[in-house]
């Protein structure tokens, strides 16, 4: 049988932490409530005990040469025990007054067996105090003295003063054993359910800083990154024409002018709340849309705008997710496809909105013998049949942020292109609440 002490701990459990055995419960210097009543009760019973034998000693023996010795141990082993009842102290100064109460119990009990059974008490504060081996050991000691004790006052042999005493004992060490452990398994068991539970707190709050990070990156890169490349070309144009056609590269210059002042409201909205500027002030998505085709119909690209459908109020994050889907859109076929006109289309239907981003470029080139080509016109030599799925770790985020916000509404990106024949991108966003798929 071994003590609680005894056991190994598991690394969330240190000495000195609440739930090990050696600071638990039944430490004396960290009782709750249930154990403080628990050693009242155990004080009570034994002073009430050691008056009982302490009378009867003194009605059958009252003079007796040993009756001040009697009175005198009485009275020590009650203010001992009352004494650690009012100040507990630590373990150590526990197991000091067991020592001292345990010795002066043995020598009232040798000069009057009568005090035999004040043992009971002393059982339950030894198991409560010492190392189950210990304790044992003690517990055998003091159920040996009673049955020697309880023999002295008999006038017969009696075989309930033989047995009764080491069952009452057995039962005693064996409840307690049994519920100590129970305790310290509960602990652990509660330990184990706290550190889980803070580490899937730690885990959800690491997800969610990096979905905050993943799509503030996207609103960067469909809004300040967008524009900044715009301006970039444009200011590259502006300083190749500046000295043969200075009237066109003015034109360049005033057009990176109004671009970059856009990009400010942008950058001042995205501190804000993230929200688009052309959605600010309760702008609908078709007006914002009709604006952002004005705006990009500049430099050799025509961009129109159509809307289909009732004119329904969007969520703001439907309408946000369409709108920055638009300006990606818009920016790669400015890029990359060297179209002329495009066409931006939005349909709002009962229960889904769609945005359909067409245009009359190169489209998307075939792909290459063992591999694919993804929509930006990269290389990918591994074959990955969903380019979609990675973004270009050159220039950005592109379409796969495109489709990564879509998804978490819920929403869909399809491409249709032909080589030569230009592309069509649509977005779908549905407006019943639904469950984005699985990553």
């Amino acid at each position: 049988m071994r003590h609680p002490d005894d056991h190994p701990q598991p690394p969330s459990t240190s000495p000195g932490s609440p739930g090990s055995p050696a600071s638990g419960a039944f430490a004396p210097g960290a009782q709750t409530r249930d154990d403080r009543l628990l050693s009242a009760l155990l004080t009570t019973a034994f002073v009430v005990l050691l008056a009982g034998a302490l009378l009867r000693y003194v009605l059958k023996h009252g003079d007796s040469d040993r009756l001040p010795w009697i009175v005198g141990l009485s009275v020590v082993l009650a203010v001992v025990q009352v004494a650690g009842q009012a100040r507990p102290g630590s373990r150590r100064a526990g197991r000091v007054r067991l020592a001292v109460v345990v010795a002066c119990w043995v020598v009232v009990v040798l000069l009057a067996p009568s005090f035999a059974w004040c043992a009971v008490p002393l059982i339950h504060t030894a198991l409560r105090l010492l190392p189950t081996r210990s304790a044992v050991a003690l517990v055998t000691a003091l159920a040996t003295l009673v049955v020697l004790a309880e023999l002295r006052l008999a006038d017969g042999f009696d075989p309930n003063h033989l047995l009764l005493p080491p069952v009452v004992a057995a039962l005693a060490t064996g409840v307690f054993v049994y519920l100590t452990r129970e305790a310290t398994r509960r602990q652990h068991l509660i330990d184990d359910l706290v550190r889980t539970r803070r580490e899937l707190a730690a885990t959800e709050r690491r997800e969610g800083t990096l979905a905050e990070r993943q799509r503030l990156s996207r609103e960067i890169h469909d809004s300040l990154a967008q524009g900044l490349s715009s301006q970039n070309m444009l200011l590259q144009a502006a300083d190749r024409q500046w000295d043969t056609d200075p009237e066109a590269a003015r034109t360049h210059l005033r057009t990176a002018a109004s671009i970059a002042a856009h990009g400010l409201t942008e950058a001042r909205r995205l501190v804000h709340d993230l929200a688009p500027a052309d959605l600010a002030e309760g702008a609908g998505l078709a007006q914002a849309l009709a604006t952002l085709a004005a705006r990009e119909s500049r430099d050799g690209l025509t961009v129109r705008f159509h809307a289909e459908g009732p004119d329904t109020h969007l969520p703001d994050q439907a309408a946000s997710a369409l709108l920055r889907t638009a300006q990606g859109a818009l920016a790669n076929i400015r890029e990359h496809s060297g179209a002329r006109t495009a066409a931006l289309t939005l349909t709002c239907l009962d229960d889904t909105v769609a945005l359909d981003v067409a245009d009359d470029g190169r489209g998307f080139p075939a792909p290459e013998p063992g591999g694919t080509r993804d929509p930006l016109g990269d290389p990918d030599p591994l074959g990955d049949p969903d380019p979609l799925s990675r973004p270009d770790p050159l220039r950005g985020h592109g379409l796969p942020a495109i489709r990564a916000r879509l998804r978490q509404l819920g929403g869909t990106l399809a491409i249709e292109s032909t080589p030569g024949e230009g592309a069509v991108l649509t977005a779908t966003i549905p407006l019943t609440p639904a469950t984005p798929p699985a990553p």
